[in-house]
Order: C-alpha cells, then structure tokens, then sequence
C-alpha cells in the first residue's frame, strides 16, 4: 500500500478512509516525532497524526525565544524551527466554513531567514489547503490509497 499527495482545487469531496498510522508512516518515511518542513512532509504528519511535526512553534513562543519577524532571525534564536500552529481567521471566507472548524497554519519549505509566502491551512476536522501566494489562493490536499 503507498499514500499518494493529491492537490486539486478547492472542491468538496469524500475523503477516503485512512489507512492505520503505522502503515502510512511505513509506506512514507513520515514518522511520529520526525521533524519535517516540507509541504508534502508536513501535509501528510497532519493527515496521519493530526498535528504539526515538533520543529513546530507558534509566532508567540518563537518571539519569547528572541525572534524578531522583521530581522528573518529565526534560525539564529532557535535550533532550526519552523513557524506554525497560530490560528488562521479565513476572514475572505476562501475556505469552507462549519460551525466548529477552526483552521491553523504553518509554514512551509521553510529555510531560515526571512518567511516565504507558502503555507498550510489545515482545520481541527481533517481539512488540508496549500497556498504559495500568503493566502490569495488556495488548493486542498487529498490523500488516497493507491494498492
């Protein structure tokens, strides 16, 4: 069994069942605690453990470990971190909405410095979105068993 990323436009469908964790991270390479930055790394840890991999921190812990967003210092600050897990407001309604849904995000393809404009918006029921342009567009990712 190998996990495939899909990225389509952002339209509802099914999402087809998942395959046990410890299958996937087989299958992947994509293991529980691994620290991970890349889109297709980081889609796929949220998908299967439903949360960001621990290179992780918010824009408030990095800022109390001396990162200034205006001086691209991350790296110089941390061992190597990535920003993520801030909540994401989706206030151009560009994502689907629900009652409940909340969405976070993180970014991606990260490589010290300043922050590029890629990210994920993912949501607290399973939803996944890539953006390379800060938020103007949006495609989601899909995740299929292919036998």
């Amino acid at each position: 069994m190998v996990i495939t990323l899909l990225a389509t436009a952002c339209i509802a469908i099914p999402h087809p069942p998942q395959p046990s964790p410890l299958e996937s991270q087989l299958q992947s390479g994509v293991i529980q605690g691994g620290y991970y930055s890349s889109k297709e790394d980081v889609s796929l840890y949220i998908h299967l453990f439903g949360t960001l991999p621990p290179n992780y921190i918010t824009k408030q812990q990095a800022q109390e470990l001396g990162w200034v967003s205006s001086k691209g210092n991350l790296w110089e600050v941390t061992d190597r971190m990535v920003i993520g897990g801030d909540r994401f407001g989706n206030r151009e309604k560009l994502l689907p909405e629900l009652t409940g849904r909340q969405y976070y995000e993180c970014d991606v393809n990260y490589n010290g410095g300043f922050r590029g404009a890629e990210r994920l918006v993912y949501s607290n029921d399973g939803l996944i979105f890539y953006t390379s342009d800060h938020y103007s567009t949006f495609s989601e990712i899909f995740f299929e068993e292919v036998n």
